[in-house]
C-alpha cells in the first residue's frame, strides 16, 4: 500500500468509520460534527458523500439542520449487520445451499444459539 495522502482506504471501512461515529453520538450529527469526531484526516466533503451514499442505502436517515441535514442511524450495529446478511443471501438463486453452508460453519455456541432460536417458544439464554 502506498504511504501517506495517496493510501486509498476501502469504502466498507469508511463507511464502518463513520456509523461507529453516529452510534457513538446517540444523536443525530452534522457531516462536519461526524468529520471531527473522527480519528482521521477524512475532508468534510467526503464524509458528506459517504453520508449520502449511507443515506441512499437506507441505513441513515437525516433531516434539515440549517443549510445542510443531520444523519441518524436507522438501526443499531447488530441489524444492520442482519440486513447485510439477507443481502447476500439474496444476491444467490440457491438459497438452500447457502444456508446449509453458512450452518455448516457456524462454532458450536454460534448453532447451539441459531438452534434455541429456531425453536418454537425457547429464548436464548446468556453465554
Amino acid at each position: 500500500m502506498a504511504d501517506g495522502k495517496d493510501e486509498r482506504r476501502p469504502a466498507g471501512e469508511l463507511e464502518a468509520s463513520v456509523m461507529a461515529a453516529l452510534w457513538a453520538a446517540g444523536a443525530p450529527q452534522t457531516p462536519g460534527q461526524v468529520q471531527r469526531s473522527l480519528a482521521t484526516d477524512l475532508a468534510r466533503t467526503t464524509v458528506t458523500t459517504i453520508l449520502t451514499r449511507l443515506h441512499d442505502k437506507g441505513v441513515v436517515g437525516r433531516h434539515r439542520q440549517g443549510r445542510g441535514y443531520a444523519y441518524v442511524p436507522v438501526q443499531d450495529a447488530q441489524g444492520l449487520t442482519a440486513k447485510r446478511m439477507h443481502t447476500e443471501l439474496d444476491r444467490d438463486s440457491d438459497r438452500e445451499t447457502v444456508l446449509a453452508r453458512f450452518v455448516a460453519q457456524l462454532s458450536p455456541d454460534d448453532e447451539r444459539v441459531l438452534r434455541t432460536l429456531l425453536e418454537p417458544g425457547e429464548q436464548p439464554g446468556p453465554s
